[in-house]
Order: C-alpha cells, then sequence, then structure tokens
C-alpha cells in the first residue's frame, strides 16, 4: 500500500459509525483468498472466521468469482416482479431441491435481519394471530421486529419496541439433576415452560410462531438434542403455531448438511436464510411452502434490492461448489477432527470449559479455572494473542466466553492443525502471564 496504513485505519472511526467501525480485532486488510486474509501490516492470516459463517465457500472462490463478473455483464440491479430474469429463478428451484420438506416458495431480500422480519411478517399474517414466541440466547438480528425476538445479550435489546414477544428458556441441561437423562429432563422442562407461558402470559390460539435457531449462534454456540427440538416441532403443531428456524448462520452446510433442519431431521413451517447462501454478496431469503406464500398477496410485503441478479449468480455457483467439492462431507469429518483436537487441548489448559461442535460450527468457552465461570477478558486476550501469532478466531456467548471457530467449509487438515496449533500457543502464553503475576 503506497500510504501509512496504521494512521488511516486508526482514524477510520471518524467517517464511520462506532457501531460500525468498531468491533474484534479491527484487523485492517487489503485482499483476501481462500481461508486467508492478507493484512495491510504485509502479514498473512489464517481466517477461522470465514466472514462470521458467510464464506462458506472459501474467499472469493474462483467460481463464485466467475459467476460474479458473468452476472455484471448481463444485469447489475433487477428490481423483481417490475422484471424477472433467469438467475433468480433458478435459484429457487435449486434451493426448493436442496431444503427439507415443503420448503419451495420464496421471498429473496438483502440480510438475515431482513429474512427473519418477513418471517415474523409471514407468520403473523397467515395465522392473523399476533404474538410470537421466541428462546432466550437466540439473535435474530437488530432491526426493531428482528430485536425483539432476540435475547442473546440484553444490550442488543436496548430501545426495544413492545411487538408482542415472549420468550422461554433454551436447551440447558446444566441444572439436571444427577441421575437423570438430560435429553428427558430438557424434553419435560421444554413442556413445563411453555405451560407457564400459557398459564400466566399468553393464549396458545393467540401465537402465531415459535422462532429459534436451531443451534445459537451469538448465544453462545449451544447445541439441543434432535429430540428438543422434535418435542418443538411437536408442541408447535398441538397448539396450531408456525415453527421458524432461523438458519442465517447454519444454513448452507456449516453443520455437515445444507441446512441444521436436516442436521436434526426437524422440518420448520417457515425458514430465514442468508450469510452463506451467497458467500459475501448481500442475499437472504424468507421461505415457506407455495400454500403459505399464496396467502401473502402483493403489496403486503416487498424489496428494491432483494433478489439482486449479480447475488444470484453468486448464491447458484455457491451450491455448484458445495456439491462438486463434497463441502458437506468435508465439514462433517474436519469438524469431528477439529473437535477431537480440541478436547486433547482441553487437558492441557485448565481455561477451557465445554466444547460445543457440530459440523465446521464450532464452539470452545472459556473459563477462569479457579471458579469455572465464563471469563470474557481472557477468551479476548487470548483472541489477541492468536491474531499476533496469525489466526483469526470470534467470539459468542452471553458474556463473551465463547471462542467461535467457524473457518470456510474448504478448509484442509493442515489448515485445522496449523490454526489449532496458533490458539495453542496463544493459551499458553496466557496462562504463562497469569502465572508470573500470581
Amino acid at each position: 500500500m503506497t500510504y501509512q496504513w496504521k494512521s488511516r485505519y486508526e482514524n477510520m472511526s471518524d467517517k464511520l459509525a462506532p457501531s460500525m467501525a468498531k468491533d474484534h480485532p479491527n484487523l485492517p486488510v487489503v485482499k483476501e483468498e481462500g481461508c486467508y486474509y492478507y493484512g495491510a501490516d504485509g502479514k498473512t492470516y489464517l481466517d477461522f472466521t470465514s466472514g462470521i459463517a458467510t464464506t462458506n465457500v472459501g474467499h472469493r472462490h474462483p467460481k463464485v468469482v466467475e459467476a460474479i463478473h458473468k452476472g455484471a455483464d448481463e444485469l447489475a440491479h433487477g428490481p423483481s416482479g417490475v422484471i424477472m430474469y433467469e438467475s433468480i429463478l433458478t435459484l429457487a428451484d435449486r434451493l426448493a431441491n436442496a431444503l427439507p420438506g415443503n420448503l419451495d416458495c420464496f421471498f429473496f431480500s438483502n440480510s438475515g435481519t431482513e429474512a427473519i422480519e418477513g418471517a415474523m411478517k409471514l407468520a403473523r399474517h397467515v395465522t392473523e394471530k399476533p404474538y410470537i414466541i421466541s428462546f432466550t440466547g437466540c439473535f435474530h438480528g437488530r432491526s426493531l421486529g428482528a430485536m425483539s425476538v432476540s435475547t442473546s445479550k440484553s444490550k442488543y435489546r436496548k430501545y426495544q419496541p413492545h411487538t408482542g414477544t415472549f420468550q422461554v428458556p433454551f436447551a440447558d441441561s446444566t441444572d439436571c439433576p444427577s441421575g437423570i437423562d438430560p435429553e428427558q429432563y430438557l424434553i419435560e422442562k421444554l413442556e413445563r415452560d411453555f405451560e407457564q407461558v400459557f398459564k400466566h402470559q399468553v393464549a396458545p390460539d393467540e401465537v402465531a410462531a415459535v422462532i429459534l435457531e436451531p443451534v445459537l449462534g451469538e448465544g453462545g454456540y449451544i447445541i439441543p438434542p434432535a429430540s428438543w427440538l422434535k418435542k418443538v416441532r411437536e408442541l408447535c403443531d398441538e397448539y396450531g403455531m408456525l415453527l421458524i428456524f432461523d438458519e442465517v448462520q447454519t444454513g448452507f452446510g456449516r453443520t455437515g448438511e445444507m441446512f441444521a433442519a436436516q442436521t436434526f431431521g426437524v422440518t420448520p413451517d417457515i425458514m430465514a436464510i442468508a450469510k452463506g447462501i451467497a458467500n459475501g454478496l448481500p442475499l437472504s431469503a424468507t421461505v415457506a411452502s407455495k400454500e403459505l406464500m399464496q396467502k401473502w398477496p402483493m403489496g403486503s410485503h416487498g424489496t428494491t434490492f432483494g433478489g439482486n441478479p449479480i447475488a444470484c449468480e453468486a448464491a447458484l455457483a455457491v451450491l455448484d461448489v458445495i456439491e462438486e467439492e463434497n463441502l458437506l462431507e468435508n465439514a462433517k469429518e474436519l469438524g469431528a477432527y477439529a473437535k477431537a483436537k480440541l478436547e486433547k487441548m482441553k487437558d492441557k489448559h485448565e481455561l477451557i470449559g465445554e466444547i460445543r461442535a457440530v459440523g465446521l460450527m464450532i464452539g470452545v468457552e472459556v473459563v477462569d479455572p479457579n471458579t469455572n465461570k465464563a471469563d470474557g477478558d481472557a477468551l479476548f486476550n487470548i483472541l489477541e494473542k492468536a491474531l499476533e501469532n496469525g489466526v483469526l478466531f470470534y467470539f459468542c456467548g452471553n458474556e463473551s466466553e465463547v471462542i467461535r471457530m467457524i473457518p470456510p467449509l474448504t478448509v484442509s487438515k493442515e489448515q485445522i492443525d496449523e490454526g489449532l496449533k496458533m490458539l495453542d500457543t496463544a493459551m499458553l502464553a496466557y496462562e504463562n502471564e497469569v502465572k508470573s503475576t500470581v
């Protein structure tokens, strides 16, 4: 670069809102490729974030780049409905074949939050019921409607609107009494929690939908048993409530299947998909059956930029790459491999708490060894040291205590080894620092 990158990036908040410009680790980069970022400092960084679970087929995959060029040569903008074009129609066909059950009709938008807004709006419209139940710990976005069902952190709910939402606890077996089967405990607790909501807060015949992430993302990478999700499905059917899955982060191979709905064997009535759909280009979709979508007439929802033709071309390339490069199997195999290596690391490092993994969606809890309580301060110290070593991780959890390991699905075994070695070194350095201050 021809200018002094440090002064340039240190002053970037002068023109960018702090809520946009300030996050961890605020790494200045000039290029991305495959599983790597190339820093403005001249260093190469192994990326275990995938742009927060977005570039699932790797940064700037050649096939995706080619598709973007092809799209730009033909159409740059397509207000769907005013005009119609091949890429959006083909993408709808391809996605319908990839999704479970009868999820075969799409409203394309630009972001995960928009897809969530569409899902909640659709549910309320078709049921003519006002209320929605969500789960504590889930994150669904920061727009007003999505914020009303997001509970991963209280700071995300400031100035929340009164939009008629109620919360029940997500699957958490930490308080399961000894001698009791945890799965059965969670199912029975779920039934009691819904019973209490219906008894004290809202009648079930007024609830349009239940919304959840099949695996908590921002909330800490909590993975529920399949039996628990199936019980949620049963309760929705019993009380006439629609089930919405937020698969913004879990979709497009992240859990080892195309969607977590297939990983857990539970099909929702409505699904929100985004992030990995177009490998970094703004695209998302609210998905439901034709039967439901036909009850949502023209004018009840709309978009100017949703289903952009270039983004649709990129999404078609993503589907090709996932299939041609066998990325679902790679996610399963290397996810299991990474988890096994992390379990061995846990034997060395007392600061590692739970390791939660499904496919290449992996969470590593960081705790204070003296109290076994979440330690967000230690986490950020470790992540900074890992970045100095050359690997980028992200965080999640209510107290920012969980390391997110979400590399591109194209990651190799050698890159897993390389990244975890750098994380191991960072943890050791942190532990030595702590010991030296005692």
